[in-house]
Parts: C-alpha cells; structure tokens; sequence
C-alpha cells in the first residue's frame, strides 16, 4: 500500500524552463537597446556558450553529482557549505560573465561591459520570473492529509531554498524537504532515496517517485526499489530507464494511485 509520495520539483512541480526561458528572453532583450541582433539568436549563443564553459570547470563532476545544471549557474549564488560550493561561488562571477560575453562575441559583438550588465540582469530576471504548473497546487491539496509527501530535488540548499522561497505556497504540502545538496549525493543516487525512506519511516514498496526526469528520478527510483511515476509532458520517447507508470498531466496521478489501491 502506498503511503507516501515523492515529488521531484524543477519541471515536475515548478515550471523551471518556463523561468529560464523567460529570464533569457527579458536579458536578451536589452540588447536591442544597444545592438540590431536577434535576441532569440544570441540567447541560443549563450546557452551553447554557458553549457561549455560549465563542463571545463573543476567543480563539473560535482556539479553533476549533486545535479546543478548550467543555467543555474548563471544566477544561484551558492551560499553552501563545503568546498566543492566554496569553489563554485569562486567561480560563478566569471563564468557568468564570461558565457554572456562569449555569446555577444559569437554574434560578432565585442563588449565587455554589456557582457557584464547582462550576467548582472538574467538572476534578477529570474528571480522575477517563478512559474508553477496550473495544476500542482491542485494535485498536492487532493493528497495532502492522505499521504506523507516529500520534496526530494536535486541541487545547491541555497539556490533550492531560494526557489521555494519565491513560490512559498508549496512549502506547506511537505512533510519532509531533501536537497542533494545538503545530502551529499544526488538523484538517481539510490542513497538519496534510502535516506527519504528513513525520513518519513516508510518502506520501499509503500512509496512512490513521481518526476519528469528519466536518468534521475526515474532510474534512480528503479535503483532503490521504489515505484516511479514519469511526467511526461512533451512526448519524449523512454530512454534505459523504465518507469512503472507514465503521465503527460500531473492530475492523472490520481487513477494510479486510486488502482494501487483497489489492487490490494
């Protein structure tokens, strides 16, 4: 019987590209400002850019470990602690500026000083720029009370916590909160699963992971013996892992979880 529900968050619960998309078109923008470019041109130069220089960095395998993808970079602050985080607050300031002038560049612009300006303007348009899906709120308040529910998320503590702080209406539905990167070890990690069992003093085969992202919470859900559920919003075809269950709409949840239980 399943008694508790993992949720992933970015893209599962918070619209996270929808954020990143938008922040990208507001920065992109100014530069009409200055320059006649495409905006949309230069925003696919920097996030080739950003997605380059992010991999020649030391902190990468760490980066990889606990899930903190590029774009991320461009705006977390990295508050945390340990070195591998130490490092990454060494580095962001640069690597910031470096993918946003390395993108102008690429659109045959040279100026360092609107490079600059641009790395400054995408965290505080992304700040601005929170995005739920429609139906989330919906989803949680129908399962809240009747299963203990986590929130088991990849990423920085600080550059999580500053998510949720901008969407503090989910906050309330979760029993517990785990961040990879206060844990030590990342989806699809099945140490990270083992310890959010622990949290909510559940078995294995009374949970259940529900997130959009096949090679980690889905493989890592196969991993730990817990049953998975793939939001799969945009038709995208099943890779190595194989999720129990597949969705494109967060509400269908409910049947799964209504057959569950009339199948004991």
């Amino acid at each position: 019987m399943v008694k508790a529900i993992f949720f992933d968050l970015d893209d599962t619960l918070l619209w996270d590209q929808k954020s990143v998309q938008e922040a990208f078109s507001a920065t992109c923008r100014r530069v009409l400002e200055t320059y006649d470019i495409s905006p949309a041109k230069l925003e696919e130069a920097v996030r080739r850019e950003a997605r380059e220089l992010y991999a020649s960095y030391e902190t990468y395998p760490f980066t990889q470990m606990i899930g903190i993808n590029p774009f991320e970079g461009l705006w977390g602050e990295f508050l945390d602690e340990g070195d591998s985080f130490r490092k990454m607050r060494e580095i962001v300031p640069m690597y910031r500026k470096e993918a946003w002038t390395r993108g102008l560049q690429a659109m045959g612009i040279q100026d360092d000083d609107l490079g600059f300006e641009l790395a400054e303007s995408f965290p505080k348009e992304r700040r601005k720029n929170p995005f739920l899906y429609e139906e989330s709120l919906r989803v949680l308040d129908e399962l809240k009370g009747k299963y203990k529910l986590l929130l088991l998320t990849n990423g920085s503590p600080q550059l999580q916590q500053t998510k949720l702080s901008i969407t503090p209406e989910l906050v309330p539905y979760f029993d517990e909160i785990i961040i990879s990167g206060a844990f030590g070890k990342g989806k699809p990690d099945p140490a990270i699963f083992k310890h959010a069992l622990e949290s909510l003093k559940v078995e294995r085969d009374q949970a259940i992971m529900v997130g959009d992202n096949l090679m980690t919470d889905i493989l890592g859900a196969n991993r730990a013996g817990v049953k998975s559920v793939w939001v799969n919003r945009s038709g995208k075809e099943q890779g190595e892992a194989s999720p129990d269950y597949e969705i494109s709409h967060l509400e269908e949840l409910h049947s799964i979880l209504k057959s569950l239980k009339a199948s004991l």
